[in-house]
């Protein structure tokens, strides 16, 4: 059994979702400057996290279950690797997923990352925190495997995908296990998962226990 986060031994995971949005240019959500385990709330929405942290507002909001986590390798607990973007993801702990809101409203689709130990799903409603009529649903298999590139977590391969539907959006519901699955680069406005700065690729990941930094950090101290 493979956790996104650890506790007392559990892991994490990264996602990343590209989208066709009502903005001209992508949108892309890779969650870097949330703070570890931190809620995002409205980093994206001209607030701040449940740390205090503030992003680009993006009229964009996250229900309190939904958290971010960074890679031990950058300091923080998540116990994972070959992340998109460098080195924080989306994941959750509790519940049955974690929540986008889109007041605005976006359209035709969009496309992410993500990590998992057990299979999820990502479902698109017409209404705001998972309400309305179900406009587009996603099963995601789960995807650990061999890690290359950056193997030093369990969670090491990160999937692209993307999704479409009809209709106007304003609310997604990234779900699956507590703790064994997590997303990174959600995009809107794009066909392919973002990596700012870069033109987007398949990224080869595992995920596992998050739990794995402590492991990291005793084999630091004996030399191993």
């Amino acid at each position: 059994m493979s956790y996104l986060r650890k506790i007392a031994g559990a892991s994490l995971v990264s996602l990343a979702f590209a989208s066709g949005a009502a903005s001209a240019a992508p949108i892309v959500l890779d969650f870097e400057g949330v703070g570890n385990l931190a809620s995002v709330n409205d980093f994206y929405n001209g607030g701040t996290d449940s740390a205090g942290n503030s992003g680009a507002n993006y009229g964009i909001n996250f229900s309190g279950t939904s958290l971010a986590i960074i890679d031990a390798d950058a300091g923080g607990s998540g116990n994972f690797g070959n992340e998109p973007s460098p080195s924080t993801i989306l994941f959750f702990q509790s519940g049955g997923a974690a929540t986008m809101n889109v007041a605005a409203g976006f359209d035709t689709g969009f496309s992410f990352y993500y990590t998992a130990s057990q299979g999820g799903f990502v479902n698109v409603y017409d209404g705001l925190n998972g309400t309305g009529n179900l406009l587009a649903s996603l099963d995601l298999a789960a995807n650990i495997g061999n890690c290359s590139g950056d193997p030093s977590g369990t969670f090491c391969t990160f999937s692209p995908i993307g999704v479409s539907f009809a209709g106007i959006a304003h609310s997604v519901d990234f779900g699956g296990a507590a703790n064994f699955i997590g997303f990174d680069n959600i995009t809107l406005g794009a066909s392919n998962p973002g990596n700012p700065g870069e033109v987007p690729e398949p990224a080869t990941l595992a995920l596992a226990a998050l739990g794995l930094a402590a492991m990291r950090a005793s084999r630091r101290k004996t030399g191993k």
